[in-house]
Formats: C-alpha cells, sequence, structure tokens
C-alpha cells in the first residue's frame, strides 16, 4: 500500500473522528444513525493511521504533497 493521503487529509479526518466519537458517547446521536456514523469514525482512523484510503486508489486521487 502506498500512502496516498497527506497531513491535511489525515488531520481532518482525525479531527471529524473525534467529533464523531464525542457525539455518540453523549447521547446527541443515538440509534442506527450514530452506529453508523461511528464505524465511520473508526475507518477514519484506521486510514488516518496508515496514512492509505482505498477509495482514493480506484480514482487515481492522492492527496499526498509532491516529491
Amino acid at each position: 500500500m502506498k500512502a496516498n493521503m497527506g497531513s491535511t487529509d489525515r488531520i481532518l479526518r482525525i479531527i471529524l473522528a473525534v467529533v464523531i466519537g464525542i457525539l455518540y458517547f453523549t447521547k446527541t446521536v443515538t440509534g442506527t444513525l450514530g452506529i453508523v456514523l461511528l464505524v465511520l469514525a473508526v475507518v477514519f482512523l484506521l486510514t488516518s493511521f496508515i496514512s492509505f484510503c482505498p477509495l482514493y486508489a480506484p480514482f487515481g486521487i492522492n492527496t499526498c504533497a509532491k516529491k
């Protein structure tokens, strides 16, 4: 897996995951929507830590800085 996420993309995903987590655990978002958003937050965190987004690959998207 070649990294295809830049630092700005990674930071935004981590911030979104934290916000979703806070909304879920404070019971602002509940039910099926809450569970779906929590799963999305976990995916955001995982892709941020490995710097690779599988959905970017088929479309040729690369947010890494040019080297």
